[in-house]
C-alpha cells in the first residue's frame, strides 16, 4: 500500500523540519510537500495531489481559516488536519475551522517540552490521524452494512450517553441542536479533546441549541433536558446519590490512551441505569466506546452506531458494529431523529413522565 502523502503548511521553520522528520519515520506516510503560508499551499495542492494536509492556523497573509475556506470550496474531500496552539485563542479558531469543514486538528507541542518529546507526540497523535483520515480518503467506497434491529424492550430510556472523537464536534452540531426543547432524559456526552476546548465546545452547542449545554460539574444532578460534555483530561461518570443520578469526575489512567475515555462513561450508565440507557457511538479513531457498549448491551440497553459513509472516521461506531453490538446504524442527518423516536415510545410504552429513573 502506498504511503499516505502529505502536505505541510506553516509559516515556521522549526514546525515545518519537525513535522518533516517526524513523518519520515513512518513506512505509512510520507511528505508530498511543504509551504509557508496559504497561498502558497493553494498553489502547491494541484501539483502534489496530497492526501492529507496539515494546516496552521496562525499565518501571515490567509491565515488558517481562510486557507480552509479556499481549499473547502477547491477540494470539499481533502482530509485537512488544523493544528493549533492550547490556548483559549487557539481552541476557540479550532473549533470554528472545525465547523467550516476541517476534519481534525491538533495541538502543537508546548516551547516548555524538548524536541524528543515534541516529535514522539507527533508521531503517535498525529501520525495516527493522518494514516486514519489518508487511508479513508484514498478508498472513499462505502460498503452499506445492515444491523438487525432489535426491537426495543419494554421500559423506559431515562439517559441517553454519546460517545465520539475524530469529527465529533460537526456530528454532535448536528444531533444535538436538534433535539426539541422538551426533550424528556438528561444527556451525557464523551467528546475527547483536551481541556478548553470541551468547555468552549459546551458554549458553542449551548448557543446553537434548544437544551442546555454544558462541560461537566462533580456532584451535579442530572435533569431533563441538560446535556453534560465531560471535561477535558478528566472521566466521567454517573452515579446514585439518594434518589438522584450525580455525575463524577476523576482523573483515574488513560483507557484506550484517552482521558476523557468513553469506555469508563458507558460503564457507569449501565452500572447506574441498567436497562435504561440509549447509548450512541459516532465518528472517530479507534475503538473507544466498543467494551463499554458491550457493558450497556449486557445490561439491556439500546445502541446506535453512526453509519461509515457519515462518518469522518468509521473507527468507533465500526468497532460497535463488527462487534455485533448495534441494535442500528445511522446516518448522521437522521441520527436525531432516530433518537427521539426511540426515546418517546419507550417512555410512551411506560407511561412515564418523569424526567428521571427515580
Amino acid at each position: 500500500m502506498l504511503p499516505v502523502r502529505v502536505l505541510v503548511v506553516d509559516d515556521s521553520v522549526v514546525v515545518r523540519k519537525l513535522l518533516s522528520d517526524a513523518l519520515a519515520s513512518s513506512a505509512e506516510a510520507q511528505v508530498a510537500g511543504t509551504a509557508s503560508n496559504g497561498a502558497i499551499a493553494l498553489a502547491k495542492i494541484p501539483q502534489l495531489n496530497p492526501d492529507v494536509i496539515t494546516l496552521d492556523i496562525e499565518m501571515p497573509g490567509l491565515n488558517g481559516i481562510e486557507t480552509l475556506t479556499e481549499i473547502r470550496k477547491l477540494y470539499p474531500k481533502l482530509p485537512v488536519i488544523m493544528f493549533s496552539t492550547l490556548t483559549e485563542q487557539g481552541a476557540a479558531i479550532t473549533l470554528e475551522a472545525l465547523s467550516r469543514g476541517a476534519s481534525d486538528y491538533m495541538t502543537k507541542p508546548s516551547n516548555s517540552e524538548s524536541l524528543a518529546g515534541a516529535m514522539e507526540q507527533v508521531r503517535r497523535d498525529l501520525l495516527a490521524k493522518i494514516i486514519a483520515l489518508g487511508r479513508r480518503s484514498a478508498s472513499a467506497s462505502f460498503t452499506p452494512l445492515l444491523s438487525a434491529t432489535r426491537n426495543s424492550v419494554d421500559r423506559p430510556i431515562d439517559i441517553l450517553a454519546i460517545g465520539t472523537s475524530t469529527g465529533g464536534p460537526n456530528a454532535l452540531a448536528e444531533v444535538i441542536p436538534r433535539l426539541p426543547k422538551d426533550f424528556p432524559i438528561p444527556t451525557v456526552i464523551v467528546q475527547h479533546m483536551p481541556p478548553l476546548f470541551t468547555r468552549l465546545l459546551a458554549d458553542r452547542l449551548n448557543g446553537q441549541s434548544k437544551l442546555e449545554v454544558l462541560e461537566a460539574e462533580a456532584g451535579k444532578a442530572l435533569e431533563a433536558g441538560q446535556v453534560w460534555i465531560a471535561r477535558g483530561d478528566y472521566h466521567m461518570t454517573v452515579t446514585r446519590k439518594g434518589p438522584r443520578a450525580v455525575l463524577n469526575l476523576n482523573q483515574d489512567p488513560p483507557e484506550n490512551s484517552c482521558r476523557p475515555a468513553v469506555d469508563v462513561l458507558f460503564r457507569s450508565v449501565a452500572k447506574t441505569y441498567g436497562s435504561n440507557v440509549l447509548a450512541i457511538v459516532m465518528t472517530g479513531m479507534g475503538s473507544d466506546g466498543e467494551r463499554g457498549a458491550a457493558h450497556i448491551r449486557e445490561a439491556g440497553g439500546e445502541i446506535l452506531a453512526q453509519d461509515e459513509a457519515s462518518s469522518v472516521v468509521w473507527g468507533m461506531p465500526g468497532a460497535v458494529v463488527n462487534s455485533q453490538l448495534a441494535d442500528k446504524i445511522c446516518p448522521l442527518s437522521e441520527m436525531s431523529q432516530e433518537i427521539v423516536r426511540r426515546v418517546h415510545a419507550s417512555r410512551k410504552r411506560k407511561g412515564v413522565m418523569s424526567a428521571t429513573h427515580a
